[in-house]
């Protein structure tokens, strides 16, 4: 399956730069466009021949005038933009997360390709990737198994993820934009605790929200890498676990919203106070829920 998730997204980066162009100027040449977008000009001709069908832009020989801003419609929707590889990371962390799965369980990458509806090729690249955490092993055949947790490998992730988010956490206080991220963050939390009785299962999403906001600050690619695994083994104990699951998401909201207000206030030793607390809450949570993982039956 042909991955074209490259040229549209160009083409909405493209669209993106003619807004900020009046009608009747002029974009740049093809060599010009392909730098600007980081991409090939056989993809820029591409790109420019479609903008010039929808009647975006007109071409005369090298001169590409714009005739009207892009609408809405115009672009490409974000899922289509999503590279095959982000889209097997999606969709098999909530594969995981959803799936109640036990440790055991087989999964087959030929079900996996039909169900995300990508290559059997970007299945194994990712799986195989994923593997070197321990959290799934390779079978002989095109399947792989589902592996629990001890109590040691929760104490090391526990152990990482503290040194990652509390690094993280000053740099994400120094950011200069970090301001609006936490008023929107502050309002979603707000939101969902007015509606913590029905909607508590949300609390995945907007706590990967929360922390992704925090690892991402420390611009390191490689805490941002082992952040999707400390992510989803988190989160899949915290939603295998069924016990006090309400209550303890009701807590999370509360202890993160006092990250966020002492981040507000520019108050570090208190940030640093209410993460601690946090992720300290999040180790006793996934401990216990590895002991009701491995307890017979």
């Amino acid at each position: 399956m042909k991955d074209n998730s490259v040229y549209k997204r160009s083409y909405n980066a493209c669209l993106e730069l003619i807004d900020t162009l009046q009608p009747g100027e002029f974009l740049g040449t093809e060599p010009a466009l392909a730098r600007q977008l980081e991409v090939s000009r056989t993809t820029v001709r591409a790109i420019l021949a479609r903008l010039e069908d929808v009647g975006i832009v007109h071409l005369s020989g090298r001169e590409k005038s714009v005739l009207r801003k892009p609408q809405e419609s115009d672009y490409f929707p974000e899922p289509e933009t999503e590279s095959s590889a982000a889209l097997v990371e999606r969709k098999f962390m909530n594969y995981i997360l959803r799936g109640d799965m036990m440790p055991g369980t087989v999964i087959s990458s030929l079900d996996l390709a039909r169900q995300f509806n990508v290559s059997t090729s970007a299945i194994r690249e990712y799986l195989n990737g994923f593997s070197r955490f321990g959290l799934i092993a390779k079978r002989p055949n095109s399947s792989w198994i589902f592996q629990g947790f001890t109590k040691e490998f929760a104490l090391e992730l526990s152990d990482i993820r503290q040194l990652f988010e509390m690094q993280s956490l000053e740099h994400f206080a120094a950011d200069p934009g970090g301001r609006e991220t936490l008023r929107q963050l502050r309002a979603d939390h707000i939101d969902l605790l007015a509606r913590i009785d029905s909607d508590y299962h949300s609390f995945s999403a907007l706590d990967e929200r929360f922390h992704r906001a925090i690892n991402d600050a420390s611009h390191n690619r490689f805490i941002r890498e082992f952040y999707d695994v400390i992510s989803l083994i988190f989160h899949y104990h915290f939603q295998w676990s069924k016990v006090d699951e309400r209550e303890r998401n009701e807590k999370a909201i509360h202890e993160h919203l006092a990250i966020i207000e002492a981040l507000e206030q520019g108050n570090m030793k208190l940030a640093r106070k209410a993460a601690s607390l946090h992720l300290l809450s999040a180790r006793q949570t996934l401990l216990r829920s590895i002991r009701q993982e491995n307890a017979p039956d």
